[in-house]
């Protein structure tokens, strides 16, 4: 599953990994993520509506962050420079210190739209 995952750009829900792997039962599924999760390998992702969804953690801590679409669930990866830096300066500036942080922005994609 890991290899699966290290493929996708974005996160996945189970379901989709689910409908992806053949040989792979929905519960083997969902029982590898939440190991995979304790080890610190994937990270949950949530999309809203009651809907998670995971991808691989990056060993060497580069990540990006989500545009979810309210319409379709389309999720798409974006990073920005900008926003990483004005998260520093936060933590900076109130002497708070990030461990992490998520960003998930909601919308319209361009094919609802």
């Amino acid at each position: 599953m890991i290899d699966f995952l290290a493929t996708r750009d974005c996160a996945v829900t189970a379901l989709e990994i689910d409908r992806e792997l053949d040989r792979v039962g929905r519960a083997s599924v969902y029982r590898t993520l939440e190991q995979l999760e304790e080890l610190g390998l994937v990270q949950r992702v949530d999309l809203g509506r009651d809907s998670t969804a995971f991808e691989r953690v990056d060993p060497t801590g580069h990540h990006h962050h989500h545009l979810v679409c309210n319409r379709c669930g389309r999720v798409l990866p974006f990073e920005d420079e900008r926003l990483e830096s004005a998260i520093h300066e936060v933590s900076a500036g109130d002497g708070f210190t990030i461990e992490g942080h998520e960003v998930t922005l909601r919308g319209t994609c361009d094919r609802c739209a």
